[in-house]
């Protein structure tokens, strides 16, 4: 761009014109925010409250992000929809991207929101734990038949012939007292109660069940091309957790996704995400929320060879990364690290 200035013309007004394209490009108005399209695993909840805290709180944008969250469901392969850029980052398995990886595809998880997995077993009232199992009936989704039954029949000595299909009704473990069934405490547990049934719940993680269950997840070429742009997602992402916990003001915008989701609900779930303080425990406590370990990983991966789920030469290193949380150090409140 060529300027002309007029002969005689003043030389601090030369000098403001000259300054005006520097200006407009050192302008945060002037530079548009990077996109970045967020999927989670499942339609809107708790469960995913810190990232629509994030939102809601301005703090994707304060990062220079233009953060859309769309939601997951059983009919959507996040996967794929990663792989094929529909999606810049997913909340997914750790099982699950191990696979990945050992099938050779460039996914990469950067950070853990939970630091436990929430899927855990729900029983009738006379059931006094995990160990109490030998008698009953255990509804399995397919997904749980490659995920958690090998690690609860391994470690409780129980049988393929005890695992029955589970197709995501309550009714079954409703009306047969002998039956218990997968299930998140903020979910089924909370149907159940609902339903007059005196229920418990036992959470696998408390047992050792070792995966994450929920992490945060991207491509590589993601990572080589806009690293910036990760660390600036965690970040924001990770803050917009801590805030969700100790004020949950983007419910509204999580009903707004999901029509279908009750202030009663939303409240029994934040409930249950502080009572078993899957954000808070774990690492997070004393190394920051969304912190993973290259020990955490090293379990998950021992597991999935031990039951055939993983071959044991699959580069189970490649499937994540601490670059953009090991410094976050984003310490939870002293109530959220409260034991239970």
């Amino acid at each position: 761009m060529k300027i002309r200035f007029a002969l005689g013309q003043p030389l601090r007004s030369l000098l403001a014109m000259a300054l005006v394209p520097a200006a407009l490009i050192a302008s945060p108005l002037a530079l548009a925010n990077d996109k970045v399209v967020l999927l989670t695993s499942w339609y809107a909840q708790a469960e995913q409250g810190g990232f629509y805290q994030a939102l809601a709180d301005g703090l994707y944008e304060k990062e220079g992000l233009d953060v859309t969250i769309r939601m997951g469901g059983p009919q959507v392969n996040g996967m794929q929809l990663l792989l094929n850029k529909q999606a810049d980052f997913i909340v997914n398995y750790d099982l699950q991207i191990l696979k990945s990886v050992e099938q050779g595809l460039p996914v990469v998880a950067v950070a853990a929101p939970f630091q436990g997995d929430p899927q855990g077993l729900l029983t009738h009232a006379d059931v006094s734990g995990l160990d109490a199992l030998q008698n009953k009936q255990v509804l399995v989704s397919t997904s749980g038949q490659q995920t958690w039954w090998p690690w609860l029949k391994e470690k409780y000595q129980l049988k393929d012939s005890q695992a029955r299909p589970y197709t995501f009704n309550l009714q079954p473990f409703l009306a047969n007292a002998n039956t218990t069934q997968q299930a998140y405490a903020s979910s089924e547990l909370f149907q159940a109660l609902k339903a007059g049934e005196k229920a418990n719940f036992f959470l696998f993680a408390d047992a050792g069940y070792p995966p994450y269950g929920s992490t945060l997840a991207t491509r590589q070429d993601v990572i080589d091309q806009h690293p910036e742009r990760v660390q600036r997602f965690v970040r924001a992402s990770m803050e917009g957790w801590k805030r969700y916990l100790d004020n949950p003001s983007a419910n509204h915008l999580i009903k707004a996704d999901n029509p279908n989701m009750s202030d009663e609900l939303l409240a029994w779930g934040l409930s249950t995400l502080k009572q078993y303080r899957l954000v808070t425990g774990g690492d997070a406590a004393t190394q920051g929320i969304g912190v993973m370990s290259d020990a955490r990983w090293q379990a998950t991966r021992n597991f999935m060879v031990d039951a055939g789920l993983l071959g044991a030469d699959a580069p189970w290193q490649k499937a994540y990364t601490t670059r953009f949380v090991k410094d976050l150090k984003l310490l939870p409140g002293a109530e959220q690290s409260a034991s239970r």
